[in-house]
């Protein structure tokens, strides 16, 4: 395990949320002193999150029903990443998106056109989608086996984290989708390292004065790993000793929390 002290060399700090900043709508104890005491020694955060159920609005409204103050500026989702990654490689194509309308709404507020009509679809979109219906996942496997345009995917997670347990993510429908055509997506949210290396540029960083904290190593872990930054792996969210000991991938750090920070920044 590496000294905790570098640590304190971090200038920004990536947070996933659900998992390590709260759980579902239960915000944990020390994530309101530990933002805080972040921006006091001068140091940035940013929220970083797989999730593309929800658009940056909705974080924040979501940040707020919690307690914590927060503006668009301070997000870095897998939905910016995906309209990222779109302008560069398939800046005019018309979407079919599977997902949720707030996503729907984030993808045309960049000015991609998203339609229902499969017959003039020209990239899939997928995303984690709390209002996923038969009649989505019909057409997608409609317009997959009939033609060979992008497919791309907001993230993979398998699951997403509840007070209860767990509820299917992203990557366990497109799991669904490969069954039925065969079909595989380009993958944008974590653990690519496009979010991470957005959200440096962004705030103006290297990567070794950054810091990717979270609670799976499969997404959080690994996108630290693959943009080069510290990776720190929290145990109150999904991952199991059993889990990590298993995992060719290590974090550089490993805490019970994410409030273990306060301890040492």
């Amino acid at each position: 395990m590496n000294d905790l002290n570098l640590l304190k060399q971090i200038k920004l700090f990536l947070f996933d949320m659900d998992g390590t900043l709260y759980l579902g709508n239960h915000l944990y104890d020390f994530t309101p002193k530990l933002l805080e005491t972040i921006k006091q020694k001068g140091n940035k955060y940013l929220f970083m999150t797989n999730n593309s159920s929800k658009s940056v609005a909705d974080y924040v409204k979501k940040l707020h029903s919690l307690g914590i103050t927060a503006t668009d500026d301070d997000f870095m989702t897998s939905s910016q990443a995906t309209a990222y990654y779109l302008k560069k490689h398939h800046s005019d194509a018309v979407l079919y998106v599977c997902g949720t309308e707030s996503l729907k709404a984030e993808l045309r507020a960049n000015g991609f056109e998203v339609t229902d009509d499969i017959d003039r679809v020209e990239c899939v979109v997928m995303g984690f989608d709390t209002e996923l219906t038969f009649k989505k996942l019909e057409d997608v496997c409609k317009i997959l086996l009939t033609r060979d345009i992008p497919y791309i995917a907001t993230n993979p997670d398998y699951v997403c984290p509840t007070e209860f347990g767990s509820v299917p993510d992203c990557g366990s429908v497109c799991d669904m989708i490969y069954n039925a055509t065969k079909k595989r997506p380009v993958v944008i949210g974590k653990p690519s390292p496009i979010m991470p290396q957005l959200a440096m540029e962004k705030m103006g960083v290297n990567n070794i004065q950054t810091a990717v904290i979270g609670d799976r190593i499969y997404t959080d872990i690994k996108s630290g790993i693959n943009a080069g930054a510290v990776s720190v792996l929290v145990m109150s969210g999904e991952t199991t000793k059993e889990v990590l000991d298993n995992s060719a991938d290590k974090p550089e750090f490993v805490l019970e929390s994410a409030g273990e920070l306060l301890k040492i920044i």
